[in-house]
């Protein structure tokens, strides 16, 4: 598995295991999310994404309860903070709302790092661009968690191009990526400027959702569908795979993650890896994606 370096003190894994179900399993055991990051090291997949808001406030945790330190020092572990949603410790919150105060980035710093068990957070993102963003005041809370050694990198996610540049402009520290929603179906940030705003300032994005939610596959599909099938049994792996390599493809590094709470899905998820894609294909899966050629 290929690695991507995104400062001098972290680099992930090119694929990465998204963890915003992994409350909605069946089986929330120690022993259960033991296996499914077992499988993912045994494809190389190092990295492990989290947010203080998945699961309602309680995946951390559900991730915190299987780790044992030597699991721990194996993987890289990705958490977001600024959302507020009237649920778990929330719950008496009036309205859902983005918090990007010091206040709130240092207390969830902490919570997070006493849920997960953990000592330092390897990448922490802000995880909505919030309206109300005083960019010094959040940018001196980023510095400071990176400082303090709490947290190793830090970054956003779902930013525009001019929030990145507003939040960046008052920090000390190199924001470290950007995670934004990148597939088939999500492919505005290939022509709206998002990506080239990244590659332009030599950032490797993280892509949400690189399967469309599994819309990817859906009946109204159909054609973008057969042309994944095709591709995938002349390379002799699933449509899933062929779709996570379309993202691979691109120039700027892209890290897809990806969530399954399926075990044997989550064991094929390194089958991305295996797909080479020229450019004719690319631009043939990205054509029916449009739904025209391109000008």
């Amino acid at each position: 598995m290929d690695r991507i370096t995104l400062n001098d003190a972290l680099s992930m894994s090119r694929l990465v295991y998204g963890m915003w179900r992994i409350g909605d399993d069946a089986d929330t055991s120690a022993e259960h999310v033991r296996n499914k990051i077992a499988a993912c090291l045994d494809q190389g997949i190092t990295t492990m994404d989290q947010a203080d808001i998945y699961g309602g406030y309680e995946a951390e945790e559900i991730l915190g309860n299987a780790l044992t330190p030597e699991l721990r020092n194996q993987i890289e572990i990705v958490t977001k903070c600024d959302i507020v949603a009237p649920v778990g410790r929330y719950a008496d919150a009036k309205v859902k709302y983005y918090d990007t105060s010091r206040a709130h980035i240092t207390a969830s710093v902490e919570h997070s790092l006493r849920l997960m068990q953990i000592d330092h957070i390897d990448l922490l993102l802000i995880h909505r661009p919030d309206p109300l963003m005083d960019h010094h005041e959040t940018g001196a809370a980023l510095d400071e968690v990176v400082a303090s050694g709490k947290v190793r990198a830090v970054g956003v996610s779902n930013f525009r191009p001019y929030d990145w540049d507003l939040l960046q402009s008052a920090m000390k520290t190199k924001l470290a990526t950007n995670q934004i929603e990148m597939s088939l179906l999500c492919h505005a940030p290939f022509t709206n400027g998002d990506l080239a705003h990244l590659q332009m300032n030599g950032i490797s994005p993280m892509a949400w959702s690189p399967l469309g939610g599994g819309a990817l596959f859906d009946a109204e599909n159909a054609g973008l569908r057969n042309k994944l099938k095709t591709i995938a049994e002349a390379c002799g792996v699933d449509d899933a795979a062929v779709a996570v390599a379309w993202l691979l493809a691109h120039p700027a590094n892209i890290l897809p993650v990806l969530g399954t709470n399926n075990l044997e899905r989550i064991k094929r998820i390194g089958d991305a890896a295996k797909v080479e894609m020229d450019r004719q294909t690319w631009f043939e899966l990205y054509t029916e994606a449009l739904g025209h050629e391109v000008a």
